[in-house]
């Protein structure tokens, strides 16, 4: 988010690093969601929102960005890419008092991990704090305005294999909050990083 700049005041930007899925894996699995949406009151994420987060960067200040910038292309460009597929599902903090509910990510995990680890230390190598705790690779489905139980959802996404897709590029993605449809935050991408 952008604090109003002024003579003592640093605009700061809300901005991610994440695997972007490609638009025929966002359509199949929004197909394999959409007859389902209208069974649970929840707050769905639109496709266009999908994304998997590798590192969540509250405040890049303008003059963080090239830092930043120059730190995770030469982050991303030491390591390989890889394949991954969205699969079967989970919830936060857990099944049975759900807030948010998410597609899984199948990949080689342990190279995915290496890849956010790399994202999160160019971040730290700019002078950019990273939020949250270990990565846990995901897609944000929907948040649920209450705690919900949630096992059936779990049963469900767990039939759900998408298409694989080779991740080659990562995005340095901008947060707008409140200025995308229904006050939800626009995302711009900002830089496209390559992998390998």
């Amino acid at each position: 988010m952008r604090a109003a700049a002024g003579p003592c005041t640093i605009a700061r930007m809300r901005m991610f690093v994440a695997a972007l899925p490609p638009e025929e894996v966002l359509a199949d699995l929004d197909e394999f969601l959409d007859v389902r949406r209208e069974a649970a009151e929840f707050r769905w994420s639109s496709s266009e929102q999908w994304h998997l987060t590798l590192a969540f960067l509250a405040e890049v200040s303008d003059r963080q960005l090239d830092g930043l910038v120059e730190r995770l292309t030469a982050a991303a460009g030491r390591r390989a890419p890889l394949t991954l597929r969205l699969a079967g599902g989970g919830a936060f903090p857990d099944p049975s008092r759900a807030r948010v509910l998410y597609a899984g990510v199948g990949a080689d995990l342990a190279e995915l991990d290496r890849l956010a680890a790399a994202a999160r230390a160019a971040a730290v190598g700019a002078g950019v704090r990273v939020d949250g705790t270990r990565f846990r690779p995901h897609v944000t489905l929907a948040r649920l305005s209450r705690a919900q139980e949630v096992t059936r959802w779990l049963r469900i996404l767990d039939t759900y294999r998408g298409p694989s897709w080779p991740l080659t590029e990562l995005a340095l993605v901008e947060s707008r909050l409140g200025e995308g449809p229904r006050r939800r935050p626009r995302h711009e991408v900002r830089e496209t990083l390559r992998i390998g």
